[in-house]
């Protein structure tokens, strides 16, 4: 749906269309050779909604859960409306975690190919020194968590008084974070006159005041207001015990349709402790949580998303932002304890139209965490029995 907040209640909204060609959204030449480089063949419909009224320089508000396709709803008509020659800091991206900041500041890179305009990422736990060198060769498109951009602003190693365009990328997870008190001071120190570009999965009270406060007569475009499933996700739980939940998780593992696994937990203690008892029974594992470096974590996900090991253990914070398209199962070795995060989790596989299993490792008492989730998300749950992943035959015989 695309209307305008003041019209919401007043007139009628109309459908966003569906995938479009690129060719019929208003782009540049050299941005439709970039996307069909990049193999974008049609866009996603928050693309459709978002690209054209961004492109005339409307602020735009988009509802759109990850997966959507939502850094190039944003990243394609900001760099349409950039031009080399104003100058540096020209844009600037918010982003409430390092890994989305680095992977936004990727595609944005890969999409400016033909434009002449550079993107520099800055965030916690990376150099502030090596960020400032960056900075000083010069940035057109600034992406940033909150609290490392304010610490430049206060060191003036960026200076935001030539911002023309400002993205919210993920901003209920910023709230959710404590962000809140910086980018709004960051806002208040961008041009009054600037685009501001929101994107949330989930429309909390603080976004609704901040599209207030900062965004001028903004148009919504949102494509659900209630979280989904994909339909390339395939859902399952299995009943086990805590003793051998282990053994379960191996079993699952061992099935040859499993080419990615991410494995979801609760607590980083249960992270570390998982990985030494995976890496004991030989399977190549890596692991992402908050205590980690930077360096250790990016080394993670460029491991798992280069095929280098097929399995990934991650908890819910350290996940934000997670963005590969080739995720074949999702696991929950630890059931959510939302149903909001899981959703989360699940949207992690069956991404850009792919399809994914989700399996969620459960024991007899939390069977009612299940059915929450079930009735958050209007959805179904099949059950299956170790049964369904059977051992490969040299162990079978062994």
């Amino acid at each position: 749906m695309r209307f305008r907040p003041s019209e919401a209640d007043e007139t009628e909204a109309f459908e966003t269309p569906g995938p479009v060609a690129f060719g019929t959204l208003g782009l540049s030449v050299a941005m439709l050779n970039t996307v069909a480089e990049l193999g974008f063949l049609e866009s996603t419909p928050i693309q459709t909604g978002a690209i054209p009224p961004a492109l005339q320089g409307e602020d735009i508000i988009g509802q759109a859960h990850t997966g959507s396709g939502k850094t190039a709803a944003f990243g394609i008509p900001m760099l349409e409306r950039l031009d080399e020659r104003d100058g540096y800091v020209q844009a600037l991206v918010l982003c409430p975690t390092r890994e989305l900041a680095v992977q936004v500041n990727d595609e944005i890179t890969r999409l400016a190919a033909r434009h002449g305009l550079k993107s520099v990422a800055v965030y916690g736990g990376d150099p502030v020194a090596r960020q400032i060198d960056a900075l000083r060769r010069g940035a057109h498109i600034v992406v940033a968590t909150p609290g490392r951009l304010g610490d430049h602003v206060q060191r003036r190693s960026i200076n935001l008084d030539n911002v023309r365009i400002a993205v919210l990328d993920e901003a209920d997870r910023m709230l959710d974070m404590g962000f809140a008190p910086d980018v709004e001071s960051i806002l208040r120190q961008c041009p009054q006159n600037r685009q501001t570009l929101l994107f949330s999965a989930t429309m909390p009270d603080w976004v609704r005041r901040l599209a207030l406060r900062h965004m001028q007569d903004p148009i919504t475009v949102a494509l659900s207001t209630t979280p989904e499933i994909a339909t390339g996700v395939q859902q399952f739980y299995v009943q086990t015990t805590w003793a051998d939940k282990l053994n379960t998780l191996a079993r699952i593992l061992e099935q040859p349709d499993v080419l990615l696994a991410l494995i979801f937990v609760e607590t980083k203690r249960t992270a570390d402790l998982l990985q030494v008892q995976m890496e004991r029974r030989g399977y190549p594992i890596g692991i992402i949580h908050g205590d980690l470096t930077q360096a250790e974590r990016t080394r993670a996900m460029e491991q798992f998303s280069a095929n280098h090991v097929k399995y990934l253990i991650a908890t819910n914070v350290a996940s934000r932002g997670l963005d590969i398209d080739d995720i074949s199962h999702v696991i929950n070795y630890d059931v959510p304890s939302t149903p909001d995060e899981y959703l989360h989790r699940v949207g992690r596989t069956a991404r850009a139209g792919r399809s994914g299993i989700a399996i969620t490792l459960i024991t007899p008492s939390e069977i009612l965490k299940l059915r929450d989730v079930e009735r958050h998300a209007h959805t179904q749950i099949e059950a299956l029995g170790i049964d369904a992943f059977p051992l490969p035959d040299d162990r079978a015989t062994a």
